[in-house]
């Protein structure tokens, strides 16, 4: 009987919301996965915010709404509380300017009847901002919905710089999820050689993989693992992060940012020999 694509290959797995599916599909092409979901997301502590930016969409203060993510749609939508003030929300949105980065706002949006105006180029701030400069900034209202630890203070200057009258809301936070002893215990895996691959499908699984490292003293040992262990990123975003710490990635869909192609592009790798 012939083998499996990845028989033989052990990955680890840090992504959350959709585990089971990515690690099916995963041992559907012969792997051992190791789940390791590392943060979850949660409603912010606070809904000051979310309410104050619900509001204004709702008088109409807003020509352009900017969706960095899907989940943040869905959280806005969850604090609206009620049907009244949810549907006033979709109905104000949906006259709204919308510009989307990535595919999930897309999908999200669609669940309630709407689409984009805009969308961004690349899945990545620098996108978003050339999508909205072709359609003109200056003199613009911009509802623009971040995500924990964007780099998205960046954003909101360049848009300011350029004319626009910029309103902020983060609706949701992530929190920790794995007990940070269990993952100490696949840091201490990885570091003996017992892991093949990680997967990395958002920034914060790395920031949490490295935050325990830190309180545990083990940094080094971490960044030696990741130096030896074959890393695959999905999206621009999470490689410029792994960059930017020093890894080298050497698995990533090239375009579409979705389990299936990011499956693909592992079985593709590792039927390679490794450069």
């Amino acid at each position: 009987m012939t083998d499996l694509p990845l028989s033989g290959l052990t990955v680890l797995i840090p992504e959350t919301r959709e585990q089971d599916l990515f690690a099916a599909m995963l041992e559907a092409q012969g792997a051992r996965t190791l789940r390791c979901p590392l943060v979850q997301i949660a409603p912010a502590h606070d809904r000051t915010e979310a309410d104050h930016w619900i509001d204004a969409l709702i008088a109409g203060e807003f020509t352009h709404v900017v969706l960095l993510t899907g989940e943040g749609l869905k959280h806005l939508l969850a604090f609206c509380g009620t049907a009244e003030r949810r549907a006033c929300f979709i109905t104000a949105l949906g006259q709204t300017r919308i510009v989307t980065r990535g595919p999930k706002p897309v999908r999200a949006l669609r669940e309630i009847g709407l689409t984009p105006g805009l969308m961004a180029p690349q899945p990545t701030s620098e996108g978003v901002l050339a999508a909205l400069e072709a359609d003109g900034i200056a003199g613009s209202r911009i509802g623009l919905q971040l995500y924990p630890a964007e780099t998205a203070p960046e954003l909101t200057a360049q848009l300011r710089d350029r004319g626009a009258t910029v309103t902020t809301v983060t609706p949701y936070r992530y929190a920790p999820l794995t007990d940070a002893s269990r993952v100490a215990e696949n840091i201490a895996l990885m570091a003996e050689g017992k892991i093949d691959l990680i997967t990395f499908t958002s920034t914060p699984q790395l920031d949490r993989l490295y935050a325990v490292a830190a309180e545990r003293g083990i940094e080094a040992a971490l960044h030696a693992a990741l130096t030896r262990t074959r890393i695959a990123v999905i999206g621009p975003v999470v490689e410029a992060s792994a960059i930017a710490r020093g890894l080298a990635p050497s698995i990533r869909p090239e375009s579409n940012f979705h389990l299936k192609p990011f499956v693909r592009a592992i079985v593709e790798a590792t039927a390679k020999p490794q450069a």
